[in-house]
């Protein structure tokens, strides 16, 4: 396979997934509003995506309004949902004879979506447009997994999409611990146990979680989301899903690692199957997730100098 077109199904899939997962923790946060008003907690989305420094030059406070504009229909911002959807709808167009025209139609069909309701300014309807987003994703996914073949390009597109999940997994994590609550004194009360109840939810971890637990626990969430095996937004389950489909392209062995993205990869998952919670805590459950996300971010780099330098075959041969 070309690294071009490697390059391109691995960025389609991560841009695919950044504008889903963007939708999730922005429309949590409205209806967050509608239960909290007293407590405006909108900065720590914007915090979450790393980019604070950017919006604090282009918008002069977070406000609502503000935000949800500059997270979701802001084109200048290069990491919004209608900037990922046109970014992903650009390289979907440059292989459009890899992937199945079924996929071509959804990326499209999914991208003029977002920009006609970008001229919807109105708060109300929202939740509709981020439904519909989150829909879109899946339909997304299920149209790729149905109807193009599963070679290398295939896990080039779920490495992209897992590495990205993985990584907002994250940041919502270590937002929600460190900056959420307005201070120390509400930990425990019943604000905490509605923002742990908003975490899972913009995860859609929500019933899941209940299903194996009958009260909202931090400790409890937290190792839901990292650290559980089963569920597919976990950081474990898709960072070892992702190690996978690493393995399917260079077509060695999983707990092989012969090349730098595999050995990082390879790396995080031991650590990750060896962690219990208790571990976590004691590090530090911000200095842990901080380490992960750079840790993450370096795979990122390592597939990117791997792979999309020069075709997979002569990194295989």
């Amino acid at each position: 396979m070309l690294s071009r077109v490697a390059d391109s199904i691995y960025w389609l899939n991560r841009y695919i997934e950044r504008a889903d997962n963007i939708a999730r923790f922005v429309d949590v946060n409205l209806n967050l509003m509608l239960d909290l008003p007293v407590v405006q907690q909108w900065q720590p989305l914007v915090t979450t995506t790393g980019d604070y420094k950017y919006f604090s030059e282009h918008y002069s406070e977070a406000t609502p309004e503000n935000v949800i504009h500059f997270l979701s229909f802001d084109e200048a911002y290069p990491n919004s949902i209608i900037s990922a959807l046109r970014l992903a709808r650009e390289n979907a167009r440059s292989i459009r004879e890899t992937i199945s025209s079924e996929m071509w139609e959804e990326v499209n069909s999914f991208y003029m979506m977002v920009k006609e309701a970008a001229s919807t300014n109105h708060i109300d309807m929202l939740p509709e447009i981020f439904a519909r987003v989150k829909l879109a994703s899946h339909r997304f996914a299920g149209v790729m997994d149905a109807t193009m073949t599963h070679n290398e390009g295939w896990h080039f597109g779920q490495l992209g999409r897992l590495l990205e999940r993985a990584d907002k997994t994250t940041r919502m994590l270590d937002v929600k611990y460190y900056i959420l609550l307005p201070s120390a004194q509400w930990v425990g009360t019943s604000l905490d146990q509605v923002q742990w109840m908003a975490l899972l939810k913009s995860a859609s971890a929500y019933e899941m979680y209940r299903k194996q637990q009958h009260r909202i626990n931090p400790p409890a969430v937290a190792e839901f989301l990292i650290l559980n095996r089963e569920f597919p937004r976990s950081i474990h389950f898709c960072l070892a899903q992702a190690e996978q489909s690493l393995h399917q392209i260079t077509s060695t062995p999983v707990g092989t690692w012969c090349n730098p993205p595999e050995r990082a990869l390879g790396r995080i998952c031991s650590e990750l199957g060896y962690l219990t919670i208790e571990d976590v805590i004691e590090q530090g459950l911000h200095e842990f997730l901080d380490g992960l996300e750079q840790k993450m971010n370096d795979v990122g780099d390592k597939v990117s100098s791997t792979f999309f330098g020069m075709t997979v075959e002569s990194l295989t041969a």
